[in-house]
């Protein structure tokens, strides 16, 4: 992919953060055309670590409406994709770096 953020952000919420710990397992939100071997690269790149794995899911929007004075207002939040990075024994990523 050229000219494109492929790593969009971490994931952190308690599941994750308890995979990092006992799995060695990291989330991110990429961008919804990246491959797996480019979601690789990309961390290999960035935290300068070995991934052994990735795996990616698809996550449909959630659809929402509102009520207005106008009536019932209906909308949908957009499809992401979630990318599980699982790196090599030994090799840690620090998203909360005091720097």
């Amino acid at each position: 992919m050229k000219n494109q953020q492929i790593l969009v952000r971490p994931i952190i919420t308690e599941k994750m953060l308890r995979l990092q710990e006992t799995e060695n397992k990291y989330g991110f939100v990429v961008n919804i055309n990246a491959n797996k071997i480019e979601i690789k690269s990309a961390v290999e790149k960035k935290f300068d670590v070995t991934v052994d794995s990735v795996r990616t899911i698809k996550v449909k929007g959630k659809t929402k409406q509102s009520n207005t004075r106008r009536g019932i207002t209906r909308g949908r939040r957009p499809d992401w994709k979630k990318a599980i990075v699982t790196l090599r024994d030994g090799d840690k990523i620090d998203f909360f770096e005091t720097t």
